[in-house]
């Protein structure tokens, strides 16, 4: 069955190591997606060449060593103002950025030093129309120690950088993985949200019944908002992949 389209979709290209980025989005471009996302420069002229988009760009810089120490910012700052011009001159959209470990630092300290370093490249985003978008990740899990892991804190962040072109990443399984009310946290803060990223809860796998989470009805509050930009599918699968991609677009297709 045709998807609707109400809700943009993508899906995650990590997710999906073992398929080649042709296979991937040619089954992408079957199913009804629009993205392939989460992808370097070098490959996004292979999803263009299958009519598809990247939604959003992998950062140049590792999860862990993000913009809350200040002796990053002098490799992230150069490294995040050439995928800006990259992103830009290719059409992709948005650009995924993370806040970094903690390593001892406190919230407070974490968020000057963030918002300093995003604050130096938020007026090259603006006069490209590219979006940096902070991800929410859990460090009870998956990332241990990741400071961005809470939507409050990254709310925050994003109103201290007081920029259009710098927004979150709403990842649902990281959030409610930090024990997050998800449908409240959207309703919310959905103002301060370019991108969302999805996977079951517990086990980050396929987001079925056999999860707690109720995609369909989070879906519908996303719309509610009046969301126009993509949901990525983040999670990994156990079953038979492509079948489990086609699954989840259709779930998610409200």
């Amino acid at each position: 069955m045709p998807l609707r389209g109400n809700i943009r979709q993508s899906v995650c290209r990590w997710c999906y190591r073992d398929l080649p980025l042709d296979a991937l989005c040619r089954a992408a471009r079957e199913i009804g997606l629009a993205s392939v996302e989460l992808l370097d420069p070098a490959d996004w002229p292979v999803v263009r060449q299958h009519g598809l988009t990247c939604a959003l760009a992998n950062s140049p810089g590792p999860i862990p060593d993000g913009f809350n120490r200040r002796e990053n910012h002098a490799q992230l700052v150069p490294a995040f103002l050439e995928r800006i011009a990259a992103a830009a001159a290719a059409g992709v959209p948005n650009i995924v950025c993370f806040s970094g470990n903690r390593r001892g630092q406190s919230d407070a300290e974490g968020l000057a030093h963030c918002a300093d370093g995003l604050r130096q490249l938020v007026g090259a985003a603006e006069r490209a129309g590219v979006t940096l978008c902070v991800e929410l990740l859990n460090s009870r899990i998956d990332h241990p120690d990741y400071q961005c892991d809470r939507t409050a804190w990254g709310v925050e962040l994003i109103e201290r950088v007081g920029s259009p072109r710098c927004r979150l990443l709403f990842d649902i399984y990281h959030m409610r993985a930090m024990g997050e009310d998800v449908v409240r946290a959207i309703r919310e803060h959905h103002r301060y949200i370019a991108h969302y990223h999805t996977a079951g809860f517990p086990g980050r796998h396929e987001i079925d019944a056999t999860q707690e989470l109720d995609y369909p009805a989070i879906m519908r509050v996303i719309r509610e908002t009046g969301y126009t930009g993509f949901v990525g599918q983040e999670f990994i699968p156990v079953g038979e992949p492509l079948a489990a991609l086609r699954s989840a677009a259709q779930l998610c297709d409200v």
